[in-house]
């Protein structure tokens, strides 16, 4: 029997739910289960949640003595994760080799992707899984790999990084969310494949340097609409469906292909809307400087609440950091370095990999620098660019700190 979607005034003890799929808050299922008292359905409806997807092959008896005790916590709320979303299993240094490989075969799979789409062939799913898959498993080992990885990107590789970056992203974010392993792979999956219909769009609008016409942009504004037709017919999911398809659309109805409303549009795709801008933001193009994250940040937080989950934009801020590793920084000292390492219990005393002087204006040596030591007197003073230094550091540092 199908799963279907019904209104949670439809709910009712001993259905199985398998996820929501519309709501005004941002809650989050920590995992597929079922719901087992009337309070909980009163919990979800105080929390926002206006529709749910349930499994109505399974089904509990009220009174099954094999049941096990009724209980609530199989809702939670994305500020209350059930693990330590900062663990690590491995150091960065020990994982970064994992994390160049990761991400040189996920541009590979994407090139590969575009060339079956435009031969007319289907894309192949199961590398794209693997590829999700292995982002998570890399992330769950030590985020801050990937994380630097994504942040050094190649002006001129814009289309191919952004969609693997957004799937980097969205793994963190999941991860600190506490999603479940099943639900978090069809997220990042989605988030790979979602800008994928912009094969679809004539190079000389994909490509333009300047300002698109209004006839361009409305050209242009279809890619998601071919993104969701794409990733449907490999056969994947309806989250990752939706994050290919409703990803530019905005909870006041703005956004496009369709002009989806917030009651429409699921916590799933919400969460790729920030990833994505941000993403887009930050991103050095040919003809336009990238933001720095702080700058990203307080632009997007102007759009809450119309564009933006204002409560799930706080907590993409939380797991990513203001100073996200792979930022580039000044310290007080002078020291230009790329923050190296986080740390979540003082977000603004990362550490540092330092290998300019920015005031006698050339090269040090590599040198980290943990800005939490009690012995080190040096504090980060803001996050710069390379053009102000008119020197390729990104270039350097991918040399002095990459296998």
């Amino acid at each position: 029997m199908p799963e279907i979607n019904i209104n949670i005034s439809e709910l009712e003890p001993g259905m199985f739910v398998v996820g929501v799929t519309k709501q005004t808050g941002s809650v989050a299922i920590k995992t597929k289960g079922w719901v087992r008292t009337k309070a909980s359905i009163t919990k979800l409806q105080k929390s926002g949640v206006l529709e749910v997807t349930v499994d109505p092959s399974k089904r509990l008896s009220e009174h099954d003595p094999h049941d096990e005790p009724p209980h609530d916590d199989h809702i939670e709320e994305p500020h209350k994760p059930d693990h330590d979303p900062w663990q690590t299993k491995c150091s960065v240094d020990a994982e970064m080799q994992h994390a160049v490989t990761l991400y040189d075969e996920a541009k590979s799979i994407q090139s590969k992707a575009f060339a079956d789409i435009k031969a007319g062939k289907t894309i192949e799913v199961e590398a794209f899984k693997a590829t999700a898959s292995g982002f998570i498993d890399s992330v769950f080992r030590n985020q801050d790999a990937l994380s630097c990885i994504a942040r050094i990107r190649e002006k001129d590789a814009y289309l191919l990084e952004h969609s693997i970056n957004v799937s980097i992203l969205m793994a963190i974010f999941c991860k600190h969310l506490g999603y479940s392993r099943e639900l978090t792979e069809e997220m990042t999956t989605g988030a790979l494949l979602h800008d994928i219909g912009k094969i679809e769009i004539p190079d000389n609008i994909l490509h333009k340097p300047g300002k698109l016409s209004l006839d361009e942009y409305g050209i242009m504004k279809s890619h998601a609409k071919y993104s969701f037709d794409i990733v449907l017919n490999a056969g994947l999911g309806r989250v990752a469906c939706e994050i290919a398809g409703y990803h530019h659309e905005r909870l006041d109805g703005t956004g496009y292909p369709y002009g989806k409303t917030a009651d429409e549009l699921p916590q799933h795709v919400r969460m790729a809307a920030i990833v994505d801008v941000y993403d887009a933001l930050t991103a050095e193009r040919v003809y336009k400087e990238g933001m720095t994250p702080i700058k990203a940040f307080k632009l997007m937080r102007e759009g809450c609440p119309h564009h933006f989950d204002e409560q799930l934009l706080s907590r993409f801020i939380a797991c990513i950091g203001v100073y996200p590793v792979g930022t580039l920084v000044k310290l007080t000292s002078g020291k230009v370095g790329v923050i190296a390492q986080s740390n979540p219990k003082t977000p603004l005393k990362p550490v540092v990999k330092v290998f300019y002087h920015a005031k006698h204006m050339h090269y040090i040596e590599v040198q980290d620098i943990d800005l939490s030591a009690k012995k080190v007197s040096d504090e980060l003073e803001s996050a710069i660019k390379p053009e102000e230094f008119k020197l390729d550091l990104i270039r350097f540092f991918k040399h002095s700190m990459l296998p």
